[in-house]
């Protein structure tokens, strides 16, 4: 009897271990289709308690890897802002300088110091991407022992007296950046008034090597009742004997002509050769050749030969590559910031900070 009793004991033990191991089971079962374990996580590409970094992290790191280096003739440290040897033309002297110091002086003469801060800043930006390239690119002035100099065939135009309080901040705002592409500093052309469209390189400035990528033919905000009448729409008249002698500077020994005209047209509708007698010139070659600030745009409505005067008749100023200032007004008077004005005029660069 004492046996049966330890057999049937022993049968209710064994069933409430199975019970007990079958619920434990289930519990595991659900728990497992609630919530991934650690493996499946690592398997899904990160490891557990990882932070993925976000797009804008991603993004930010792949603009400083391609970050360039300093010129390798400013002999500075990387990250640190370089010194400039500067040969001022006005007095025939070398300065050596900050380079932001140079800046300030350079974005005074090239903006108006009343403008919108945002344009202002898109200038410094470009201003010292010039400097930088122009450093790398050729290793010091044409005026001796000196990076760069305030000639403005040679560089940037230059006002110490026009430097205010304007220019300053947008100078400090900005201070370090520069264009960059594909690890180099871009090629920062400006101009004043691109009457509503802009160039490639090789249309408005007859550019001898590849156009750059970055510079593309965009519509600029170019109407802006402030603009002066005379770069709105304007009128050069000069001698034959003055375009005769300028052919020659160009290598066209012409000693005549009775007949000028457009010949080839760009993308932007801007004249990119002229024809004299059917000898054909490239047009932004000629204008600087006749003189940059009386012909002052390529973008031509006429050429006319009115007796011994050659009449061009035209809209816009400067070669429109690049950046228009007069664009760029109206893009921060709208609300546009500098990288807004960048990021449109250069299309696919960053702005990288170069130095604290």
């Amino acid at each position: 009897m004492v046996n049966k009793k330890i057999t049937c004991i022993k049968i209710i033990c064994v069933l409430l271990i199975m019970t007990l191991v079958a619920g434990c089971t289930a519990i595991t079962r659900r728990d497992r289709d609630r919530d991934p374990t650690p493996q499946e996580d690592t398997r899904q590409g990160q490891p557990l308690g990882t932070k993925k970094p976000s797009p804008r992290q991603e993004s930010t790191q792949q603009e400083a890897d391609k970050k360039p280096s300093l010129p390798k003739a400013l002999q500075a440290s990387e990250g640190q802002e370089p010194s400039l040897k500067v040969f001022i033309q006005e007095e025939n002297r070398v300065e050596e300088m900050k380079l932001e110091d140079y800046i300030k002086n350079v974005v005074a003469g090239e903006i108006k110091n009343d403008w919108p801060d945002e344009a202002i800043k898109a200038q410094a930006i470009i201003a010292r991407t010039f400097v930088l390239n122009f450093i790398d690119e050729k290793g010091q002035s044409k005026y001796g022992n000196a990076h760069i100099s305030t000639d403005i065939e040679e560089a940037q135009a230059w006002n110490p007296e026009a430097v205010n309080e304007k220019i300053e901040k947008a100078v400090q705002a900005t201070r370090g950046q520069v264009m960059v592409y594909d690890g180099k500093y871009a090629q920062a052309w400006f101009h004043s008034n691109a009457a509503g469209k802009t160039a490639t390189a090789k249309e408005g400035l007859n550019y001898k090597k590849e156009n750059p990528p970055y510079i593309k033919m965009v519509d600029s905000p170019d109407d802006s009742p402030e603009i002066p009448d005379d770069e709105v729409n304007w009128e050069y008249s000069v001698p034959k004997a003055k375009v005769l002698e300028a052919l020659n500077t160009m290598g066209k020994s012409l000693k005549d002509f009775s007949k000028v005209s457009i010949g080839q047209k760009g993308e932007s509708g801007r004249a990119v050769t002229l024809s004299f007698d059917g000898t054909e010139v490239s047009a932004p070659d000629f204008r600087i050749a006749i003189g940059s600030t009386e012909m002052k745009s390529t973008l031509l409505d006429a050429v006319e030969l009115q007796g011994d005067q050659v009449v061009f008749k035209g809209r816009g100023y400067g070669h429109g590559v690049g950046m228009s200032q007069w664009g760029a007004y109206k893009m921060a008077k709208e609300g546009k910031k500098a990288e807004d004005i960048i990021s449109h005029y250069f299309q696919g660069v960053n702005v990288v900070k170069m130095w604290d």
